[in-house]
């Protein structure tokens, strides 16, 4: 099922035969690409833990979004070939610099490569760091090869995720994707202050949506933390230019704290919740094909 021809591993399901030069919607390859290998200390406290994650930005990306901060590198076509042996040799090193876990950023798009590079188990968690948007029989070909994963879900209203993604069964596809990886890794496990296993889901507030975060949030507390999920809520969204109201903004401070308040309404009071200082280009890593 993890194949490059006839790609269907996202929820797009292209079909196209990548290994023959076709490109599906994530316009990538059947050869990996990369754009950064590092260590990485700007992710919620489980993840970078007190030495950093070691994480590897993919290029391409299945979603698109309208306000994508990574767009060089998501859709712009900017990154390194790189073998699975090589890959494998960056996980490594990695590890000997001290990193406490592999993060895998957006790597759905070359997931039959990435399966490769992680065999035999490396002896740190492995994080699946993506969007959400994610097929269920594809997770499972994940299973015992991932021992942390870290979705958004960004929507919980599908046009707006039509509009912002080109995906109106977004909300859809990323609840049974998250019930799945729940299933996978049951409740989080935290030892000296690490996530070794289980999922953290993110919710990135939006200027002017916020409708569909209180949305997001009542399903993440009725449902997610229910199966035994963590949910980091994010204000650190930063409007990217040409972008058109409301996107074009800083999400307000009355904002942020409207989701804040209904988060604990709906008991969400165990979890990650970003000050709005967040909010700057400072924490966009420089993706200079650095580490590859």
């Amino acid at each position: 099922m993890l194949s490059y021809s006839s790609c269907r591993l996202c929820p797009r399901q292209c079909g196209v035969d990548r290994t023959a030069g076709q490109l599906g919607y994530c316009r990538m390859p059947a050869r990996l690409s990369a754009a950064r290998a590092m260590v990485h200390y700007w992710e919620e406290p489980v993840i970078s833990g007190s030495f950093g994650s070691g994480a590897v930005f993919f290029s391409g990306c299945t979603l698109g979004c309208a306000f994508c901060q990574n767009e060089p590198i998501s859709h712009g076509g900017l990154g390194k070939e790189i073998t699975a042996d090589r890959l494998r040799e960056i996980f490594e090193t990695l590890i000997d610099d001290g990193c406490q876990n592999i993060n895998l950023v957006t790597p759905t798009q070359f997931l039959p490569t990435i399966i490769e590079a992680l065999e035999p188990k490396l002896p740190v968690p492995v994080v699946y760091n993506c969007g959400g948007y994610e097929r269920v029989e594809i997770l499972r070909e994940l299973e015992g090869k991932v021992d942390v994963y870290l979705p958004d879900y960004k929507y919980a209203d599908a046009a707006l995720a039509g509009k912002l993604s080109a995906a109106p069964n977004y909300p859809e596809i990323a609840r049974a994707a998250i019930l799945e990886m729940l299933r996978q890794t049951g409740p989080c496990e935290i030892v000296d202050g690490e996530l070794r296993r289980g999922t953290l889901v993110r919710h990135l507030v939006l200027p002017g949506y916020v409708e569909n975060s209180l949305a997001a949030v009542e399903w993440l507390a009725e449902v997610a933390v229910k199966h035994g999920a963590m949910v980091s809520i994010m204000g650190q969204y930063v409007p990217m230019p040409g972008l058109q109201p409301p996107l074009d903004r800083h999400v307000t401070e009355e904002e942020y704290a409207a989701v804040l308040s209904w988060a604990q309404l709906c008991g969400l009071r165990d979890g990650f919740f970003q000050d709005l200082e967040s909010a700057s280009t400072t924490y966009i890593p420089d993706f200079s094909l650095q580490g590859l």
